[in-house]
């Protein structure tokens, strides 16, 4: 295989320089086309050498009269006589040529050729090819022309032949030799390209003229010569200037004659145009108003001509259809309007009054139209002037197309966006728009008031839960029809959304109403549902509140209706609430503490307690649990309670987690790295049910352990039973994937909610914390103490490690230990506390390490004190 690279690789440079160049030059050339140029350029090169090395021998004077004839040659060919209707053209170039033939040989024609033809190829063609080619063939050709005659002259000489006329007929021989030869040569370029060979008419078509040229320089060279050989140069100093006067001659002949058949050919145009014009103007108008009489007559809109003022002319059959009046006789000489219900009369006579008054050009409108059958028509009528060119008298074109269809269906769409899909009722946009005219109502005549009843189902989860949201959204429209059916006709019903219901009512000045009809919805909304053969038995809830609190925004009333809805189901549920001034105090202070919160979140204003984990056999500290704390600056500590319900509530409850996160593993790199004894501390955060449903969870907790540099295994989430068992479709991939990735996951408040056992064992979590209900019992009853056993037996046979919570005794610590609980937390053993008071606690641990022989002990009693 080497010794076949080694003999072919030699030849691969070649071939590749020969491909880029064959590229370069002759991209649309086929093999034996490039092999024709190549030769034809090859014998060119031979021609032309053969040529200089010839004239080479000649003396110095013949020298500079054969380079003056080449370079006369050449400019001659830098100027072209176009032949008239061809496009070819002819230089004086020839002349110069057979002159210079005649004069010193075939040498000298060859060179004066090549040049010629290199400047009209120059000339004519971008391409490098007929550049090269051009002058190659014009020296090929004259070589052979020129030697031919010389080589005819020679053998006649001896024979006494050699006359003026024979050198004339001789040379004009040789010039019609020499265009043949070089056409041939030229032109079968293209024709091998595409491998078919031109007729002899197609090539005296093309180059005719260009012949007859060529050979008629013959004869002008040859007498030149001729009277050069008689009265020597003095003659041709005086034929040159004459010959280019004839030249000039010809070629202005050549350029009027142009001139002229194009002036003849453009006035011919011209007045051809002109007649096609007046005669497609005639027809255009035959056609005009052919195509308007059937375009009115046959329109698919109904069109009628009126009169200026508004009576009929002519109406179209779709005008009468979509009217539906069948006969002409009906409509005709009929003022229009008597068409149009009453409600658009004046709309549209006032248009055509405009119209008339030139006060606008056209008009469009959209009018109710009169049926003659009585059925609801919307039309859109456009209105604008037609002349008629008999009377010359202006009239009016109506166009009148049915809108029918566009109009029920916009009002279909008008329905769709502001009602309910389900319950038909309207939605929480068209009863927003409604109470913000109430809203106004109120605000104009003080003493009419209006009532908001906010309404929320008690149990509507359960009752998807249990049956299906099929029958879920039956009970949902069963309930729209009872609440309807229960409320005067003047009343709105909404529905908000989910189970959420509003009724607005106007009360004049009576606020009364809204509380009577609220005790008569309740009672009943107690009745059992009859649904898909299931009694379904529900109650609601109702806030309520009323416009004359001063209300300016939908909103705001919405807001507080829906708070007094809270205060009822926080009251015990199936019960009714009225929004007042200690609801609105509440209200305004929760708001208060929402904008406060998120003010605390951004400037940094929380931090972090730390409640000690212990080893219940030890005593040894473990880890902790991070639990934030807000210092209000005017309310004093806020209970962790109230503010992280508000930051669910407000949308703050992810930014109040990552805080959590970010500072509770900064703190606890700072004590692993405090000293040895604490490498292995972990520290529990817990998370909210909404940090559950976020998709950015898991990415949320790793940049928290990435920032503090903590080891995954060092972190726990907590997660509350009933958010787990809530959010369990969308928390358990990522609690899966923070579990992979070795964190671990904590169930908190274990044993207060509805987990499956054998859903629980297939979980993600690696404890669970039993809630301090369980832990706080064990001291006042003995059954409890089984329960606990149970509980903590019940784990460990699910692999999960257990920890208690709410250790307030050292009874219930000591039952802690007998059921076998390790683990546990409480404020018998040690309170929350800030990290400065942590700081202090591990420094005697590690300095009680250092000199006390038990510094477990120690540990519990400098955190008890």
């Amino acid at each position: 295989m080497n010794k076949v690279m080694q003999n072919t690789a030699p030849s691969a440079a070649p071939r590749f320089w020969a491909h880029r160049l064959h590229g370069a030059l002759m991209p649309d050339y086929n093999r034996r086309a490039t092999a024709y140029w190549w030769l034809t350029v090859t014998i060119g090169v031979g021609v032309l050498a053969q040529s200089t090395r010839v004239l080479s021998a000649l003396p110095s004077l013949a020298l500079a009269e054969i380079v003056a004839g080449v370079v006369a040659a050449m400019l001659a060919g830098l100027f072209a006589f176009r032949v008239p209707r061809s496009k070819n053209s002819f230089t004086a170039g020839e002349i110069f040529i057979f002159l210079l033939l005649l004069l010193h040989g075939p040498a000298a024609a060859t060179l004066a050729a090549a040049g010629e033809g290199l400047v009209g190829s120059w000339r004519t063609s971008k391409r490098w090819t007929s550049r090269i080619v051009s002058p190659a063939t014009a020296g090929i050709a004259m070589f052979l022309a020129g030697s031919l005659l010389e080589a005819v002259m020679a053998l006649l000489q001896p024979f006494g032949f050699a006359s003026a006329a024979v050198l004339l007929v001789a040379t004009t021989c040789c010039a019609l030799l020499y265009f043949l030869v070089n056409t041939a040569l030229i032109t079968a370029v293209p024709y091998v390209k595409r491998g078919k060979w031109p007729t002899i008419a197609e090539m005296f078509a093309s180059f005719g003229w260009v012949g007859i040229c060529v050979v008629g320089s013959a004869p002008v060279a040859c007498l030149l010569y001729v009277a050069w050989q008689h009265a020597g140069v003095g003659v041709l100093l005086v034929s040159v200037p004459m010959a280019a006067m004839l030249l000039v001659t010809l070629h202005y002949n050549f350029r009027q004659q142009q001139a002229n058949e194009a002036m003849r050919k453009s006035h011919v145009e011209a007045i051809e145009r002109e007649a096609e014009l007046g005669a497609r103007h005639v027809r255009e108008l035959e056609a005009s108003e052919r195509r308007f009489h059937s375009a009115f007559t046959h329109a698919s809109i109904g069109m009628a001509l009126v009169s200026p003022s508004g009576r009929v002319l002519q109406v179209n059959s779709a005008l009468r259809g979509l009217i539906g009046l069948g006969s002409y006789e009906s409509i005709a000489q009929r003022p229009f309007s008597d068409f149009v219900e009453a409600d658009g009369m004046a709309e549209l006579n006032g248009h055509l009054a405009q119209l008339n008054a030139a006060q606008v050009d056209s008009f469009e409108v959209e009018l109710r139209l009169r049926h003659g059958e009585g059925e609801e028509v919307w039309a859109a009528v456009h209105g604008s002037f037609i002349s008629q060119v008999e009377t010359a008298a202006p009239s009016l074109i109506l166009q009148v197309q049915g809108v029918t269809a566009r109009r029920q269906a916009e009002a279909r769409l008008q329905h769709i966006a502001f009602h309910d899909a389900l319950t038909l009722l309207p939605n929480r946009r068209r009863f927003q728009d409604d109470l913000a005219a109430a809203l106004i109502r109120s605000q104009a005549q003080p003493g009419r008031h209006c009532s908001l009843m906010f309404l929320d189902f008690d149990r509507f989860k359960r009752i998807n839960d249990s049956f299906g949201h099929a029958i879920g959204d039956e009970f949902l429209v069963a309930v729209a029809r009872r609440i309807s059916h229960n409320v005067r006709s003047n009343d709105v019903v909404a529905r908000l959304g989910g189970d959420e219901f509003a009724i607005l009512t106007d009360d004049g000045g009576d606020d009364r109403y809204a509380v009577t009809l609220a005790e008569r919805l309740l009672e009943v909304l107690r009745q059992p549902f009859r649904i898909a053969g299931n009694d379904i038995v529900t109650s609601a809830s109702i806030g309520i509140t009323f416009s004359g609190l001063g209300y300016v925004t939908p909103s705001e009333m919405l807001r507080d209706a829906d708070t007094a809805m809270y205060k009822a189901k926080a009251n015990g549920k199936a019960r009714y609430a009225l929004f007042d001034g200690v609801l609105h105090t509440e209200m305004s202070h929760r708001l208060r503490l929402e904008r406060d919160l998120r003010g605390a979140l951004e400037t940094g204003q929380l931090s972090l307690a730390y409640q000690p984990i212990f080893d219940l056999g030890s005593r040894r500290i473990t880890g902790f649990e991070a639990l934030a704390r807000w210092q209000h600056p005017e309310f004093g500590a806020i209970s962790p309670i109230s503010f992280v319900a508000i930051a669910e509530d407000a949308g703050l409850a992810f930014a109040l987690t990552d805080f959590v996160l970010r500072a509770a593993c900064a703190q606890l790199r700072e004590w692993q790295l405090r000293d040895d004894a604490f490498v292995e501390l972990d520290m529990h955060v817990n998370l909210s049910p909404n940090d559950l449903a976020h998709p950015n969870l898991v990415a949320r907790v790793s940049a928290a352990l990435d920032g503090a540099l903590i080891r995954p295994h060092h972190l726990t989430l907590e997660v509350t039973e009933d958010a787990l068992m809530r959010h369990l479709d969308t928390a358990l991939a990522p609690l899966a994937e923070l579990r992979r990735r070795g964190m671990g996951v904590s169930v908190d408040n274990f044993g207060t909610g509805y987990s499956s056992l054998r859903r629980l064992a297939t979980l993600p979590v690696t404890s669970l914390k039993i809630d301090r209900s369980f832990v706080g019992d064990v001291q006042r009853h003995t059954d409890d103490v089984s329960l606990l056993h149970a509980l903590v037996m019940l784990a460990s046979g699910l692999g999960k490690a257990v920890i208690a919570e709410g250790i307030e005794s050292a009874v219930q610590l000591e039952q802690l230990r007998r059921v076998g609980c390790r683990s546990g937390q409480g404020n018998h053993l040690a309170r929350p506390l800030a990290a400065e008071r942590i700081d202090r606690v591990l420094e005697a641990i590690v300095v009680a390490g250092r000199d006390m022989p038990k510094p477990r002990d120690v540990c519990v009693g400098l955190l008890l004190h």
